[in-house]
């Protein structure tokens, strides 16, 4: 399968060596079938440790925006999880590491080529956002969300769910009234749900 290859070219890349060698394989899921593409910023510890993308309170968030279950989430080949990096790099200050410059730019392009039917890019977070719309983005994150429309139908970025974005979320109701409710419109129509 095409996929198994683009892996074992991952795996083998000197940029992943560190990881290849510690047994450490890339967490991405890719599929003929996908309709929509999650990317975030990169798998988080959790994540990592357990082979499973989103396995973590941000994915909690992230599936009730969706409005699909765990099941649905990892089992169905419409959706597929192309993070900017496929392997943590550790924690920093704040957060963890960004996502590997050059990362994204070497692997995206040759997996998308690969799943032809893909209606929707979901942008989550600042960093999938800065790559995929550089400078179409609004002036912040906040604003470039806020106008999601414009970006439709081929990405929709979002802000990341984490927990630690409470303060933005209470900040910002618009969020929850305008945008959630077309998010969820646009997964289900490609999830044919």
């Amino acid at each position: 399968m095409i996929f198994d290859k683009i892996k074992q070219d991952i795996m083998n890349d000197p940029m992943n060596k560190a990881f290849t060698d510690k047994g450490i394989p890339p967490l991405f899921k890719a599929s003929k079938d996908a309709r929509i593409v999650l990317v975030g910023q990169a798998p988080g510890r959790k994540a990592e440790a357990t082979r499973m993308f989103w396995n973590d309170l941000s994915g909690d968030r992230l599936r009730e925006w969706m409005g699909i279950s765990r099941e649905v989430f990892y089992n169905s080949n419409r959706i597929a999880h192309i993070p900017m990096d496929f392997y943590y790099q550790g924690k920093a200050k704040n957060g963890d590491v960004p996502p590997r410059k050059g990362f994204a730019e070497k692997w995206h392009p040759l997996l998308l080529n690969k799943m032809p039917d893909v209606e929707t890019i979901i942008l989550i977070g600042s960093y999938a956002q800065k790559y995929y719309l550089d400078k179409r983005r609004e002036k912040s994150l906040t604003e470039t969300v806020r106008n999601f429309q414009k970006y439709l139908p081929e990405y929709f970025p979002l802000v990341h769910p984490s927990p630690l974005n409470l303060g933005w979320f209470k900040r910002n109701p618009w969020f929850e009234n305008e945008v959630l409710p077309e998010f969820k419109t646009i997964i289900r129509k490609n999830l044919g749900l």
